[in-house]
């Protein structure tokens, strides 16, 4: 089969189109046939030897696809051969061919194409986990979104707005802002060239924000923490720009505020059963038309080195996808 073999680690440009032997399904997996993968942060890290998953070289890439699935594993229930899916596998994914635990699959309903699937299960499953079962959002509340403009960003700000909050959307260019607030954004600020604390100030009245949602770090997250609200509470969810932030603790003191980890992936394996209530919520969602991933570019398979360097440059606006499948589905 085919497939985006990383055969050593560095920048993107290392990743190879090659053939690889097709995975067999072991107990309590499913293999599907490819249709469309998308392009996450974990790849860009994945393939400098940068994550905490370290496969053995030469690897496939790719931690998300969506398509048809093929064959069962022993122990498998809830799924059958012809079924429309999407998952997440810590790698493999780009590939006409990938087999996954089936507790991290989910059913597409028939009016989701592939490359919106695929699009779908990491960006909006770690904000819908990262602001409801780590930072308790009400209607109501104020929810900053660094990062606006990107694939976890530009969900979380879909999610808190279909939840009822007001939203204030970070981001780095003005094509970036003008995307977050067609996209459901209350307001948008620039983190790079204006002040954000005084912005959000502004916009605040000075109370500042319930929630900070951060997949981004780097010079920005103390701005940001500075930025919130009397009992507060700001999500650790990745560190798009680069660097890990040094915060002043005691910054969470004098707010009463909690810094809080957002480690989806990890998650969603240990508690199961909560994240598959969380994807029938999203599910609601779509099917309501409140959220839908914008897709940035479709990468045919031979330039998926193009695709992480767009998402890895910080180019993309929204999710980058890769056509597996090349138009035949």
């Amino acid at each position: 089969m085919r497939a985006v073999i990383c055969p050593e680690l560095g920048g993107p440009e290392v990743l190879r189109l090659g053939d690889m032997p097709v995975p067999e399904p072991g107990p309590g997996q499913v293999r599907i046939r490819v249709e469309a993968a998308s392009v996450n942060f974990p790849d860009v890290l994945q393939i400098q030897g940068l994550y905490q998953f370290k496969p053995d070289l030469p690897f496939i890439l790719g931690g998300e696809a969506a398509g048809v699935v093929d064959a069962l594993g022993e122990g498998v229930e809830g799924f059958h051969v012809g079924d429309r899916v999407a998952g997440l596998m810590r790698w493999g994914g780009f590939a006409e061919y990938a087999a996954a635990p089936a507790s991290t699959m989910v059913k597409l309903p028939d009016a989701m194409d592939f490359a919106t699937g695929a699009a779908l299960g990491t960006a909006y499953g770690t904000s819908y986990h990262a602001l409801v079962q780590r930072g308790n959002i009400q209607a109501g509340d104020t929810v900053l979104v660094l990062g606006a403009a990107g694939g976890v960003g530009l969900s979380a700000v879909q999610i808190a707005k279909a939840l009822g909050a007001r939203v204030i959307a970070a981001a780095s260019s003005e094509e970036k802002r003008a995307l977050a607030l067609a996209n459901g954004a209350d307001e948008a600020i620039d983190y790079r060239s204006g002040d954000l604390r005084q912005a959000v100030k502004e916009l605040t009245g000075g109370l500042g924000v319930d929630i900070v949602c951060d997949p981004v770090g780097g010079a920005v997250a103390e701005a940001a923490l500075r930025s919130i609200a009397w009992g507060g509470r700001y999500l650790v969810i990745g560190f798009a720009a680069g660097t890990i932030p040094s915060l002043p603790i005691n910054l969470a003191l004098i707010k009463n505020a909690a810094i809080v980890g957002t480690f989806w992936g990890a998650w969603s394996e240990r508690e199961a059963e909560t994240n598959a209530a969380n994807f029938a919520e999203l599910m609601k969602l779509f099917a309501a038309g409140s959220i839908r991933p914008h897709i940035d570019r479709v990468y045919p398979m031979e330039e998926a080195a193009a695709a992480v360097r767009r998402l890895m440059d910080g180019d993309a606006l929204g999710k980058v996808v890769i056509d597996v499948a090349g138009g035949k589905s």
